[in-house]
């Protein structure tokens, strides 16, 4: 009986065992622990967390390029406009074309505008002067100018009559049409003096 009664004992002590075992068992399953992190949700505005700068570009709407530069000036930012300045008894006459910023923002203008001569003998492109053409930074609202040179007519006839003077502004495709503001141009066989264009802030009275 004594051996019974130990037989029946270590019953029960594995019998507990178990049951508890069973019991943690259970535990575990029901609490899963914490949960795996997720990415932050993004806002309304669909930032989220990540920071969206780019360093090294442009802010909008200031006009500027990556090194704090002017950006080049549009034709459609521009007012154009030709004056004569050409002084009595010069051997050339002079037209100043002025480029007058009306963009709103700062703009730079570099090295030779385009310009034709259209004439009523066919299209007269001018040649430009060889001077050194600096960078100009036109604010809002400023301008600048360049000459255009061309041979005097003196000959007594009618010469060659200038119908419209087409401006290309630097760096640009866009052309402006203005009228010619001077006289004709002598009649010529190509082996006398040319149209001549100086670079952007070149006008000035006088060839």
């Amino acid at each position: 009986m004594r051996v019974n009664k130990l037989t029946i004992a270590a019953l029960a002590v594995v019998a507990g065992l178990s049951l508890t075992a069973c019991q943690n068992e259970e535990d575990v399953a029901a609490d899963p622990g914490p949960a795996a992190s997720s990415p932050a949700a993004p806002s309304a505005n669909g930032d989220g967390d990540t920071d969206q700068s780019q360093e090294g570009t442009a802010v909008a709407g200031t006009g500027a390029d990556e090194g704090g530069k002017a950006d080049d000036c549009r034709t459609d930012e521009l007012e154009v406009t030709a004056t004569n300045v050409t002084i009595d008894g010069d051997t050339e006459g002079t037209v100043a074309v002025e480029f007058t910023n009306g963009g709103g923002r700062d703009c730079t203008l570099t090295g030779y505008a385009g310009v034709d001569l259209r004439t009523d003998a066919g299209t007269l492109s001018a040649e430009r002067t060889g001077e050194a053409a600096p960078s100009v930074v036109l604010k809002d609202g400023e301008a600048v100018s360049f000459a255009v040179v061309h041979p005097v007519n003196d000959s007594g006839g009618s010469g060659v009559r200038v119908t419209s003077l087409v401006v290309t502004p630097p760096n640009e495709t866009k052309s402006v049409t203005l009228d010619w503001p001077a006289a004709t141009l002598p009649v010529t066989d190509g082996s006398g003096t040319k149209v001549k264009v100086g670079p952007i802030g070149s006008a000035g009275q006088g060839g």
